[in-house]
Protein backbone atom coordinates (compact mmCIF):
# COMPACT_ATOMS: atom_id res chain seq x y z
CA UNK A 1 0.00 0.00 0.00
CA UNK A 2 1.43 3.46 -0.92
CA UNK A 3 2.88 5.44 1.97
CA UNK A 4 0.45 8.32 1.38
CA UNK A 5 -2.52 5.97 1.74
CA UNK A 6 -1.02 4.53 4.94
CA UNK A 7 -0.68 8.06 6.34
CA UNK A 8 -4.27 8.86 5.33
CA UNK A 9 -5.49 5.71 7.08
CA UNK A 10 -3.54 6.66 10.21
CA UNK A 11 -5.06 10.16 10.34
CA UNK A 12 -8.59 8.86 9.76
CA UNK A 13 -8.10 6.18 12.42
CA UNK A 14 -6.61 8.64 14.91
CA UNK A 15 -9.44 11.18 14.61
CA UNK A 16 -12.18 8.53 14.59
CA UNK A 17 -10.82 6.80 17.68
CA UNK A 18 -10.25 9.98 19.69
CA UNK A 19 -13.92 10.86 19.20
CA UNK A 20 -14.99 7.27 19.81
CA UNK A 21 -13.01 6.99 23.05
CA UNK A 22 -14.54 10.22 24.34
CA UNK A 23 -18.10 9.38 23.32
CA UNK A 24 -18.11 5.67 24.17
CA UNK A 25 -18.27 4.35 20.62
CA UNK A 26 -18.56 5.35 16.97
CA UNK A 27 -15.08 4.67 15.54
CA UNK A 28 -16.68 3.08 12.49
CA UNK A 29 -18.12 6.46 11.43
CA UNK A 30 -14.92 7.34 9.54
CA UNK A 31 -12.83 4.19 9.66
CA UNK A 32 -15.15 1.59 8.13
CA UNK A 33 -16.37 3.77 5.20
CA UNK A 34 -12.75 4.76 4.51
CA UNK A 35 -11.75 1.11 4.10
CA UNK A 36 -14.66 0.52 1.73
CA UNK A 37 -13.85 3.72 -0.21
CA UNK A 38 -10.25 2.57 -0.64
CA UNK A 39 -11.48 -0.59 -2.33
CA UNK A 40 -12.14 -3.29 0.28
CA UNK A 41 -15.29 -5.45 0.00
CA UNK A 42 -17.67 -5.07 2.96
CA UNK A 43 -16.78 -8.41 4.57
CA UNK A 44 -13.01 -7.73 4.36
CA UNK A 45 -13.48 -4.15 5.57
CA UNK A 46 -15.55 -5.38 8.54
CA UNK A 47 -12.93 -7.91 9.63
CA UNK A 48 -10.03 -5.46 9.15
CA UNK A 49 -11.83 -2.66 10.97
CA UNK A 50 -12.86 -4.95 13.84
CA UNK A 51 -9.26 -6.03 14.43
CA UNK A 52 -8.12 -2.41 14.41
CA UNK A 53 -10.72 -1.44 17.02
CA UNK A 54 -9.11 -3.82 19.50
CA UNK A 55 -6.20 -1.36 19.66
CA UNK A 56 -8.74 1.34 20.56
CA UNK A 57 -9.71 -0.77 23.57
CA UNK A 58 -6.05 -1.26 24.50
CA UNK A 59 -5.32 2.47 24.34
CA UNK A 60 -8.42 3.41 26.33
CA UNK A 61 -7.78 0.67 28.89
CA UNK A 62 -4.24 1.94 29.53
CA UNK A 63 -5.74 5.27 30.58
CA UNK A 64 -9.04 4.27 32.22
CA UNK A 65 -7.66 1.37 34.27
CA UNK A 66 -5.65 3.75 36.45
CA UNK A 67 -8.67 5.91 37.30
CA UNK A 68 -10.70 3.28 39.19
CA UNK A 69 -13.94 4.03 37.28
CA UNK A 70 -14.80 0.36 36.78
CA UNK A 71 -15.62 -2.53 39.13
CA UNK A 72 -14.59 -6.14 38.57
CA UNK A 73 -18.03 -7.62 39.29
CA UNK A 74 -19.87 -5.49 36.76
CA UNK A 75 -17.08 -5.97 34.24
CA UNK A 76 -17.52 -9.74 34.49
CA UNK A 77 -21.28 -9.32 33.98
CA UNK A 78 -20.65 -7.37 30.76
CA UNK A 79 -18.30 -10.10 29.53
CA UNK A 80 -20.59 -13.01 30.42
CA UNK A 81 -23.64 -11.36 28.86
CA UNK A 82 -22.06 -9.73 25.84
CA UNK A 83 -19.47 -12.16 24.48
CA UNK A 84 -21.95 -14.89 23.44
CA UNK A 85 -23.95 -12.23 21.60
CA UNK A 86 -20.84 -10.97 19.83
CA UNK A 87 -20.03 -14.48 18.55
CA UNK A 88 -23.63 -14.98 17.39
CA UNK A 89 -23.69 -11.63 15.61
CA UNK A 90 -20.33 -12.14 13.91
CA UNK A 91 -21.43 -15.55 12.66
CA UNK A 92 -24.62 -14.16 11.07
CA UNK A 93 -23.60 -10.76 9.66
CA UNK A 94 -22.19 -12.15 6.40
CA UNK A 95 -25.68 -13.49 5.56
CA UNK A 96 -27.60 -10.26 6.32
CA UNK A 97 -28.41 -7.72 3.54
CA UNK A 98 -26.01 -4.88 4.51
CA UNK A 99 -28.09 -1.98 3.16
CA UNK A 100 -31.17 -2.85 5.21
CA UNK A 101 -29.14 -3.52 8.35
CA UNK A 102 -27.21 -0.25 8.00
CA UNK A 103 -30.39 1.76 7.40
CA UNK A 104 -32.14 0.39 10.49
CA UNK A 105 -29.03 0.85 12.61
CA UNK A 106 -28.73 4.42 11.32
CA UNK A 107 -32.30 5.24 12.35
CA UNK A 108 -31.75 3.80 15.82
CA UNK A 109 -28.40 5.54 16.29
CA UNK A 110 -29.77 8.90 15.17
CA UNK A 111 -32.64 8.44 17.61
CA UNK A 112 -30.16 7.90 20.45
CA UNK A 113 -28.47 11.22 19.80
CA UNK A 114 -31.74 13.14 19.55
CA UNK A 115 -33.06 11.48 22.72
CA UNK A 116 -29.92 12.36 24.67
CA UNK A 117 -30.00 15.95 23.36
CA UNK A 118 -33.48 16.58 24.76
CA UNK A 119 -32.77 14.75 28.05
CA UNK A 120 -30.61 17.49 29.58
CA UNK A 121 -29.80 15.66 32.83
CA UNK A 122 -29.18 12.27 31.25
CA UNK A 123 -25.98 10.71 32.57
CA UNK A 124 -24.84 13.81 34.45
CA UNK A 125 -24.89 12.23 37.90
CA UNK A 126 -24.43 8.61 38.92
CA UNK A 127 -27.55 7.16 40.55
CA UNK A 128 -27.27 3.38 40.31
CA UNK A 129 -30.54 1.58 39.57
CA UNK A 130 -31.70 -2.02 39.05
CA UNK A 131 -29.08 -3.33 41.46
CA UNK A 132 -31.02 -6.52 42.24
CA UNK A 133 -31.32 -9.97 40.70
CA UNK A 134 -34.12 -9.13 38.26
CA UNK A 135 -32.43 -5.85 37.33
CA UNK A 136 -29.14 -7.58 36.57
CA UNK A 137 -30.88 -10.35 34.59
CA UNK A 138 -32.77 -7.89 32.39
CA UNK A 139 -29.67 -5.71 32.11
CA UNK A 140 -27.64 -8.73 31.03
CA UNK A 141 -30.28 -9.59 28.40
CA UNK A 142 -29.91 -6.08 27.02
CA UNK A 143 -26.13 -6.48 26.94
CA UNK A 144 -26.49 -9.82 25.12
CA UNK A 145 -28.64 -8.21 22.40
CA UNK A 146 -26.17 -5.35 22.12
CA UNK A 147 -23.41 -7.95 21.82
CA UNK A 148 -25.23 -9.45 18.83
CA UNK A 149 -25.40 -5.97 17.31
CA UNK A 150 -21.74 -5.34 18.07
CA UNK A 151 -20.62 -8.58 16.48
CA UNK A 152 -22.67 -8.03 13.34
CA UNK A 153 -22.52 -4.29 12.62
CA UNK A 154 -19.44 -2.46 13.84
CA UNK A 155 -20.41 1.16 13.19
CA UNK A 156 -21.48 2.90 16.37
CA UNK A 157 -22.71 -0.06 18.41
CA UNK A 158 -20.56 0.94 21.38
CA UNK A 159 -22.75 4.04 21.63
CA UNK A 160 -25.73 1.79 22.35
CA UNK A 161 -23.84 0.10 25.16
CA UNK A 162 -22.85 3.45 26.68
CA UNK A 163 -26.45 4.68 26.67
CA UNK A 164 -27.75 1.35 28.01
CA UNK A 165 -25.38 1.62 30.99
CA UNK A 166 -26.64 5.16 31.62
CA UNK A 167 -30.36 4.43 31.18
CA UNK A 168 -30.68 1.02 32.84
CA UNK A 169 -27.92 0.90 35.43
CA UNK A 170 -27.75 4.62 36.24
CA UNK A 171 -24.08 5.28 35.50
CA UNK A 172 -22.96 8.76 34.52
CA UNK A 173 -21.42 9.27 31.09
CA UNK A 174 -17.84 9.24 32.37
CA UNK A 175 -18.15 5.81 34.02
CA UNK A 176 -20.34 4.36 31.27
CA UNK A 177 -17.75 5.41 28.70
CA UNK A 178 -14.98 3.78 30.75
CA UNK A 179 -16.87 0.46 30.85
CA UNK A 180 -17.62 0.59 27.13
CA UNK A 181 -14.08 1.41 26.09
CA UNK A 182 -12.53 -1.34 28.22
CA UNK A 183 -15.06 -4.16 27.95
CA UNK A 184 -16.49 -3.51 24.50
CA UNK A 185 -13.41 -1.93 22.93
CA UNK A 186 -11.01 -4.61 24.10
CA UNK A 187 -12.90 -7.83 24.84
CA UNK A 188 -16.10 -7.68 22.76
CA UNK A 189 -14.26 -6.33 19.72
CA UNK A 190 -11.44 -8.81 20.20
CA UNK A 191 -13.90 -11.71 20.18
CA UNK A 192 -15.71 -10.32 17.14
CA UNK A 193 -12.43 -9.75 15.32
CA UNK A 194 -11.32 -13.36 15.87
CA UNK A 195 -14.71 -14.73 14.78
CA UNK A 196 -14.75 -12.65 11.58
CA UNK A 197 -11.10 -13.35 10.79
CA UNK A 198 -11.85 -17.09 10.80
CA UNK A 199 -14.60 -16.58 8.20
CA UNK A 200 -13.29 -14.00 5.75
CA UNK A 201 -10.17 -12.28 4.51
CA UNK A 202 -8.30 -9.59 6.44
CA UNK A 203 -6.24 -6.87 4.75
CA UNK A 204 -3.23 -7.40 7.00
CA UNK A 205 -0.96 -4.91 5.22
CA UNK A 206 -3.38 -2.08 6.07
CA UNK A 207 -3.44 -2.86 9.76
CA UNK A 208 -0.21 -1.17 10.99
CA UNK A 209 -1.56 2.35 10.26
CA UNK A 210 -5.02 1.47 11.58
CA UNK A 211 -3.67 -0.13 14.75
CA UNK A 212 -1.36 2.79 15.53
CA UNK A 213 -4.17 5.32 14.97
CA UNK A 214 -6.56 3.27 17.10
CA UNK A 215 -4.07 2.83 19.94
CA UNK A 216 -3.10 6.50 20.12
CA UNK A 217 -6.66 7.67 19.52
CA UNK A 218 -8.03 5.42 22.26
CA UNK A 219 -5.49 6.71 24.78
CA UNK A 220 -5.92 10.39 23.88
CA UNK A 221 -9.71 10.13 23.80
CA UNK A 222 -9.76 8.44 27.21
CA UNK A 223 -7.48 11.18 28.57
CA UNK A 224 -9.90 13.85 27.32
CA UNK A 225 -12.93 11.94 28.69
CA UNK A 226 -11.32 11.78 32.14
CA UNK A 227 -10.22 15.41 32.02
CA UNK A 228 -13.53 16.97 31.05
CA UNK A 229 -16.88 16.90 32.83
CA UNK A 230 -20.00 14.87 32.09
CA UNK A 231 -21.71 17.72 30.15
CA UNK A 232 -18.79 17.86 27.69
CA UNK A 233 -18.76 14.07 27.27
CA UNK A 234 -22.55 14.11 26.77
CA UNK A 235 -22.24 16.66 23.96
CA UNK A 236 -19.50 14.65 22.27
CA UNK A 237 -21.70 11.54 22.61
CA UNK A 238 -24.63 13.35 20.96
CA UNK A 239 -22.52 14.78 18.14
CA UNK A 240 -20.91 11.43 17.33
CA UNK A 241 -24.20 9.53 17.62
CA UNK A 242 -26.11 11.86 15.30
CA UNK A 243 -23.23 11.89 12.81
CA UNK A 244 -22.96 8.08 12.85
CA UNK A 245 -26.72 7.72 12.38
CA UNK A 246 -26.84 10.10 9.42
CA UNK A 247 -23.77 8.50 7.83
CA UNK A 248 -25.30 5.01 8.06
CA UNK A 249 -28.60 6.20 6.58
CA UNK A 250 -26.87 7.98 3.68
CA UNK A 251 -24.60 4.98 3.03
CA UNK A 252 -27.55 2.57 2.91
CA UNK A 253 -29.71 4.41 0.36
Amino acid sequence: MPLLDQFLLFIISLVANILSSMAGGGAGLLQLPALIFLGLPLSVALATHKIATVALGVGATLKHAREGNTALGFSLLMLAAGLPGVVLGANTILNVPPQLAQFLLGILTLGLGVYSFFKKQLGQHQQLTHQNVSGFVLGALGLFLLGVLNGSLTSGTGLFVTLWLVLWFGYDFKRATAYTMILVGLFWNGTGALTLALQTQVKWQWLPALLLGSLLGGYLGAHLAIKYSNPVIKRVFEAVTIAVGLALIVKSV
